[in-house]
């Protein structure tokens, strides 16, 4: 017999719930509810009947997706607006409500966080007064690191061990220096001075084994380099002492864009995906050196990040919105979905690298917003703190949300942890 929550009066809707959450199954029998039940109705309804079956004291907040979003709106609107029959058994699949991240440290810079990159639980600083910073994800400062001579605009891991890090910097004095830090003796050497754009950079990407490395500029070009001791392909006459480093030049230069190259990463060893203020984003072969395919839209992109989980892109972009594209999609203006809750540009963005739904996006609103892409028309979380615009965010470290910003901070959130 099916359940009931409401008089006759109000129009019903036949609902079914389900779970991937075996500890919170309940029995799937079809349910009657008024057709305008609320998120907050179908929480008391859920528990009430989590309490029946499955002795469940506490009370606990869950999420309900009905026709793979989530609902966020009384369920007749939620329907209607997707076309679903009243006349059919609503699926109504629920989970645990994802908690709220929750605020740790705040790490205080001279000048405002162009980027962070994070590993494990150390954390990388790049800023506008040309300084590169080592901090823990405790909050202590381990090293300050001059050599760039213009603002540092982008910093990355390249592999860490117990006793070794190496990453590089990316700056506005039109070069990249990668770095080898010796964590025991907290020591810092110059390895490679990186030398070749003829504008300042805006971006830096490393391969995902660790080999390569792509950086993009304001001289529009993208450029990809070895990141090893040796490389044998390099012009011996190039490796003259610089700074304490070798010079190094780029193996290959790649030509499109038309504008900045504001975002870098890589998809695999080989292939490379780059975000533009000339509106486009475009996929690279970084063997053969060619474009692949490019993605158009109708604003300059300011930053971009690829899932290895869903094999999607976020893209951030001057309209204000975030969104979700398909590389591998035949039509390259084919938008997944579109994200809008941020009020002015939208600087960052960054996906979990444990779930396929979730990501975390910044901009000059001074917000830092945690997103799952089932809920496009708000996110789940604002994570307050930042009192100027975000610049860079990162979630490397699935325990830890980290963002930077032009008040000086970067800011380290610790991610909550919900049951899959």
């Amino acid at each position: 017999m099916a359940g009931t929550m409401s008089g006759s009066d109000v129009p019903q809707l036949q609902i079914r719930f389900i779970t991937k959450q075996e500890c919170y199954a309940v029995p799937d029998y079809p349910l009657s509810v008024p057709a305008p039940v609320t998120p907050e109705e179908l929480n008391t309804l859920l528990n009430t009947l989590l309490r029946e079956t499955n002795e469940l004291s506490a009370s606990i907040s869950f999420d309900f997706l009905v026709s793979s979003e989530f609902l966020r709106s009384p369920l007749s609107i939620h329907i209607a607006d997707r076309g679903l029959s009243t006349e059919d058994v609503i699926v109504v699949e629920y989970l645990e409500k994802h908690p709220p991240p929750e605020p740790q440290n705040c790490l205080i810079h001279d000048d405002w966080v162009s980027s962070v990159a994070v590993a494990e639980k150390w954390i990388l600083t790049g800023c506008y007064d040309s300084t590169v910073h080592i901090w823990t994800s405790k909050g202590n400062h381990k090293l300050t690191i001059p050599g760039h001579t213009a603002a540092v605009k982008a910093v990355a891991w390249i592999c860490l061990t117990d006793e070794l890090g190496m990453f590089v910097s990316a700056s506005q004095d039109q070069s990249a220096i990668i770095w080898q830090w010796n964590i025991q003796s907290n020591s810092v050497e110059c390895v490679h001075v990186c030398r070749g754009h003829e504008q300042g950079l805006e971006s830096v990407g490393v391969s995902t084994n660790g080999e390569h490395m792509a950086t993009g500029a304001w001289d529009n070009m993208l450029k990809v380099w070895g990141t090893s001791e040796n490389d044998s392909e390099e012009p011996e006459k190039k490796k003259a002492k610089v700074d304490k480093g070798r010079t190094r030049v780029p193996k290959r230069t790649m030509k499109g864009h038309k504008e900045a190259i504001s975002g870098t990463v890589w998809v695999d060893s080989n292939e490379i995906i780059s975000s533009s203020w000339d509106h486009t984003i475009k996929v690279w072969d970084s063997e053969l050196g060619g474009m692949k395919h490019e993605i158009v839209g109708n604003k300059s992109f300011f930053d971009i990040d690829f899932s290895k989980i869903g094999r999607v892109l976020v893209a951030a972009s001057a309209d204000r919105h975030v969104r979700i594209y398909d590389p591998r999609s035949n039509e390259g203006s084919v938008v997944k979905s579109t994200l809008t809750s941020h009020t002015q540009w939208v600087q960052t963005v960054r996906w979990s690298t444990t779930d396929a739904n979730m990501f975390l996006s910044g901009g000059y609103d001074n917000c830092l917003k945690l997103w799952d892409i089932r809920s496009p028309t708000a996110p789940l979380y604002e994570l307050s703190g930042h009192e100027d615009k975000v610049f860079s965010c990162n979630w490397s470290n699935p325990k830890l949300m980290v963002s930077g910003g032009a008040d000086n901070t970067v800011r380290i959130f610790k991610a909550g942890n919900a049951v899959h």
